[in-house]
């Protein structure tokens, strides 16, 4: 396999050049190292690079798969970490400048897991001020660009997370997501996600609708990193048990019998194409969702639309409660270093500066009402396919895709609901806008049926999946 194809391989074909000695994790960290060099003074996708730690972690790798001692799937496959998953000794910046940037103490459980399994931590990958803009845009980082155009956006605020993934940075990338955060790199970049259901991925800081997950150029890699990352760590009094296949699930979602097949004849799945608020969704992109839903009623699936179940007013208090979050971490910082902060994001947290308490605790009760509906709504179905967002990929020095800091987050109503609600959501790349922009669509499903949205993304891919995208950079 050449250099060049060493970077782009997937965890399982890297796997299995160690197993047969045709390469070792050495030569896959040397490609994906130049692969780094090549593409990174364009895309700027990683805020740390650890080349020596790395190189040390192959090293060991090798001489694992030498012994007949590998580790598992991950054993000696490149890795990325989101900078605010914590690393020990690793500054930890949370995208946004600082007079003194502040380096981690400890690891997270992620961060402990994959190390175990064997996998190679290549760096950390950048996001926004705070994780709070839909863009690659950063107070301390500059821009970070698409690997498939330099000129339009990564999405975020998993940002370096989506281009180390799609640039080949190796094939498994964590990132973060709180209203979309996995999901909108994803649709914009061409790539596999998942927003796991809350605390089924162990985080030493849990909070409100906050997962972490992968982001990589296949299904396959996201179940594989899945398989790893969600072993339980008490340090999250949120935590739901790993990921196994004889979890209870309605239907099946696996043919065991048949080697993992994923079988849908039965199911019944909603088709979602109006969120009820936010931004209106392009009629290309709806298109595409309605022709991935096409795929699903031909194999056997019962496809049903399904109504718009939120509106403009819970949109509205789910972006001041967040305002209000932010405002908060914004008045805590020295004056010196709230002047530092990326103008975009003060103005929209001063948004929340007035708030009363009473108003935060009605934006409160929307939350649970947006969890209320979102349950109701998708409990008939055992998948829903929607669009991820309304529009497609816009100019990467953007921070949001809409230009004023005072409107609420237009673009999150088919995203954020499914994190408020604890619901897992998949993304895969399901076709291309006419200037070539990609389009992904969202595999949502009940609590808990993780592996069911991930196995019903793999089948997509493999049977109506586009090919992917090719690389600019």
């Amino acid at each position: 396999m050449s250099t060049h194809a060493l970077a782009d391989a997937t965890a399982a074909a890297m796997t299995a050049g160690f197993a047969a000695g045709d390469f070792d994790p050495l030569e896959v960290l040397a490609a994906v190292q130049q692969r780094m060099d090549e593409c990174e003074p364009t895309i700027n996708a990683l805020c740390h690079r650890d080349d020596q730690r790395a190189r040390t972690a192959a090293v060991a790798s090798a001489k694992r798969w030498r012994e007949g001692q590998s580790r598992g799937p991950l054993d000696g496959v490149p890795v990325t970490i989101k900078e605010n998953i914590s690393r020990t000794g690793v500054p930890m910046p949370s995208g946004h400048a600082w007079v003194e940037v502040p380096i981690s103490a400890h690891d997270a459980p992620i961060t402990e897991r994959l190390e175990e399994a064997g996998a190679v931590i290549v760096g950390s990958t950048t996001m926004p001020d705070w994780g709070m803009l839909s863009s690659g845009v950063s107070s301390l980082h500059g821009i970070t660009r698409s690997p498939l155009d330099p000129a339009l956006t990564t999405g975020g605020s998993s940002a370096g997370a989506g281009a180390a993934a799609a640039a080949g940075y190796g094939p498994i990338h964590i990132g973060s997501d709180i209203g979309g955060s996995i999901r909108l790199p994803c649709t914009w970049l061409g790539l596999a996600g998942l927003k796991p259901s809350f605390g089924r991925v162990p985080l030493d800081a849990p909070y409100m609708g906050r997962c972490a997950g992968p982001l990589a150029r296949t299904m396959a890699d996201v179940q594989a990193a899945m398989a790893v990352i969600s072993a339980p760590d008490d340090r999250d009094y949120t935590r739901l048990p790993r990921i196994t296949r004889d979890e209870p699930t309605d239907p099946d979602p696996l043919d065991t019998s048949g080697g993992g097949v994923f079988d849908q004849r039965g199911m019944r799945i909603g088709i979602h194409l109006d969120a009820g608020c936010g931004e209106a969704v392009n009629p290309e992109i709806s298109s595409t969702i309605a022709e991935a839903a096409e795929h699903f009623a031909a194999a056997g699936a019962e496809v049903v639309p399904l109504d718009p179940f939120l509106d403009g007013e819970l949109l509205r208090d789910m972006d001041l409660f967040w305002r209000v979050r932010s405002w908060a971490d914004l008045r805590a910082l020295p004056v010196t270093e709230q002047a530092l902060i990326l103008p975009y994001i003060r103005q929209w947290a001063q948004g929340g500066a007035d708030v009363s308490g009473v108003r935060l605790m009605e934006c409160y009760h929307s939350i649970q009402e947006i969890r209320r509906r979102t349950v109701a709504a998708t409990a008939g179905f055992d998948l829903v396919l929607s669009p991820v967002a309304p529009d497609a990929a816009f100019p990467a020095e953007q921070p949001m895709p809409y230009p004023l800091a005072d409107q609420p987050m237009g673009h999150i109503g088919f995203t954020m609901p499914y994190n408020m609600s604890e619901q897992p959501a998949a993304t895969v790349l399901a076709g291309y806008t006419r200037d070539g922009r990609t389009v992904g669509v969202q595999i949502s499903g009940r609590r808990f049926a993780d592996e069911l949205v991930m196995a019903a993304g793999s089948w997509f891919e493999q049977v109506a999946g586009p090919a992917q995208p090719v690389r600019a950079v």
